[in-house]
C-alpha cells in the first residue's frame, strides 16, 4: 500500500548534545514504521554552525542536498555540499556533516532499514 504524507507532518527528533552533535535534526520520513522493507529517508536539518559527529558505521548511506551550504568531511578531505549536490557516504568510511554558520542545511538521507527499525 503506498504510503503519501507531507515532511511538516513528521516529527522532528532533535539530535543536539553539547560537543559532538550540534544544532542538528532528524525526521524518518519513510522506513520500516511505514512499510518500507529495505530502505529508510531521512530528512537532517543543521541549523548554523551545526554538525554531526566524526563518525563512522557498518552500512552505507545516500545524500541528496535540498537547502543550503555545508561540507562533508571525510578522512579523504573535504567536499562542498550545495543544493543538488548528490553524496555516497561508503560503509566505515568516516564521515561528518557540517552547515555553513550563515545558515541552513537540509539533506536527504537514505539508508538501510535496519538503522530506524
Amino acid at each position: 500500500m503506498a504510503v503519501v504524507k507531507r515532511i511538516e507532518e513528521v516529527a522532528a527528533q532533535d539530535l543536539s548534545h553539547e560537543v559532538d552533535v550540534v544544532n542538528v535534526t532528524k525526521q524518518v520520513l519513510l522506513g520500516p514504521q511505514d512499510g518500507a522493507p529495505t530502505f529508510a529517508v531521512r530528512l537532517f536539518t543543521l541549523g548554523p554552525g551545526g554538525h554531526t559527529p566524526k563518525h563512522a558505521h557498518p552500512f552505507e548511506h545516500g545524500v541528496l542536498v535540498l537547502e543550503g551550504e555545508g561540507e562533508l568531511w571525510t578522512e579523504a578531505g573535504s567536499h562542498p555540499l550545495s543544493p543538488g549536490t548528490v553524496a555516497f557516504v561508503a560503509p566505515d568510511e568516516r564521515h561528518q556533516f557540517r552547515s555553513g554558520s550563515n545558515g541552513v542545511l537540509k539533506f536527504i538521507c537514505i539508508v538501510p532499514a535496519q538503522v530506524e527499525a
